[in-house]
């Protein structure tokens, strides 16, 4: 569990200094070019975690191996898990940028009420969504009377639900812990 905090903290820290250089799809483009470097040759792996090879030794090799076909902000990031002793998160760090920015910039959004909502209600909605999760996002609105009422919105894995039908369903968990003597 913390190899995937860390990996995920790195992740992002890249994402956001590459960003100011780069476009999301090529970040995402180097990484599955050098995960594919990784999977084709697992001698690599064991020499960068070879604790014999001195560090300079490890950063003037991958520096040579990485030279042409990658940016100056990977050899960069790359330099600092070495230097850092956090090479082994690499594969954890390539899967995480890979699968949560594949998709570009924007990510989908599903919003659900129960019943319509104005369209500055939902201006207002989709602007607070967009600062909270610091990302542009795609959105897409559902009517669903199961809801009893309020919204529902789903981001990826995050769901936040502020519908009635969840809050009954609250109030009757928490109705039937009581114990009456």
């Amino acid at each position: 569990m913390k190899e995937k905090i860390l990996a995920k903290r790195y992740a992002e820290a890249y994402v956001s200094f590459a960003r100011s250089t780069m476009s999301i799809s090529k970040i995402v483009e180097e990484m599955k070019a050098l995960k594919a470097i990784g999977r084709n040759n697992p001698e690599l792996k064991s020499f960068v975690e070879n604790p014999e090879i001195t560090l300079t030794e490890k950063i003037t090799f991958m520096e040579d191996v990485l030279d042409e076909h990658f940016s100056v902000e990977l050899r960069q990031f790359i330099k600092m898990l070495l230097s850092k002793k956090r090479v082994e998160l690499m594969i954890e760090i390539i899967d995480y940028i890979r699968i949560h920015y594949s998709h570009g910039e924007a990510i989908d959004a599903l919003i659900k009420t129960s019943y319509p909502l104005d369209l500055e209600l939902v201006q207002k909605i989709e602007n607070k969504l967009e600062k909270r999760f610091n990302r542009k996002l795609n959105f897409y609105l559902d009517l669903d009377a199961s809801l009893l009422g309020g919204i529902q919105v789903t981001i990826g894995n995050t769901v936040i639900d502020g519908s009635v039908r969840r809050r009954l369903a609250e109030l009757r968990d928490k109705l039937m812990t009581i114990r009456i003597s």
